[in-house]
């Protein structure tokens, strides 16, 4: 079971680290391209890019003067899980919770004494 549920959401809780990862999803990109679609400076957006890679969310590899930035899709799903599993456990708490109030409603005299 992974346990690193707090790195990935909290790479993920930047607008700028978000926008790099949907970037990456479609495909690769030099950090020059990541960087370009960005108003900050460089070294702004490589701390961005290093909590990404920290969570494991992405990698880079280095070839020459270029550096290559991939995502690593192992991560986004086993967060996309955790998610799925939190939808349906609340998913069965709202079901229960609107059975509940129907009951309630059901059984409820009204104003004029009657169900």
């Amino acid at each position: 079971m992974d346990n690193n549920y707090d790195a990935y959401f909290h790479a993920l809780s930047d607008p700028t680290r978000r926008a790099v990862v949907e970037h990456l999803v479609r495909n690769p990109a030099t950090v020059s391209e990541l960087y370009a679609a960005h108003t900050m400076a460089l070294p702004s957006f490589m701390k961005h890019l290093k909590v990404l890679e920290i969570s494991g969310l992405v990698r880079s590899e280095k070839k020459g003067r270029v550096r290559t930035v991939y995502i690593e899709a192992l991560p986004l799903a086993s967060a996309e899980r955790w998610i799925t599993q939190q939808r349906r456990i609340w998913d069965r708490r709202l079901d229960a919770l609107q059975n509940l109030a129907e009951h309630i409603e059901l059984n409820t005299p009204s104003k004029d004494g009657s169900k």
